[in-house]
């Protein structure tokens, strides 16, 4: 089995990047470097994550992700279930950063 490769993932229209290993979940490896990517069943059957690539190649995780064929052809991707391929840009415009937790919060 080969090793994991790290790619840079770039996320539009904020201009945000994040680090992803491949064989983890594009979602996952965002909220590791504090990024959120919108998501809900993290299984890939909601949508809730459905993205573009604008660049790049992602694999899905699950051989049967919940996009159509003509969303497939687009470049639409579930980040729930995808991992990295390449370095990567994407369009996710609801992603944003995570609030920073203050550990001196009362």
């Amino acid at each position: 089995m080969p090793s994991p490769s790290l790619f840079s993932v770039h996320v539009e229209p904020q201009g945000l990047r994040f680090d992803a290993l491949s064989g983890v979940s594009l979602v996952e490896s965002a909220r590791e470097a504090g990024i959120v990517l919108p998501t809900s069943c993290r299984n890939g059957t909601c949508r809730a994550c459905l993205c573009r690539v604008l660049s790049g190649r992602a694999n899905h995780l699950i051989e049967w992700p919940g996009l159509s064929a003509e969303e497939k052809r687009e470049g639409c991707i579930l980040p729930c279930v995808a991992t990295p391929e390449s370095a990567l840009r994407i369009e996710v415009p609801k992603a944003f950063l995570a609030p920073i937790q203050s550990p001196l919060a009362t």
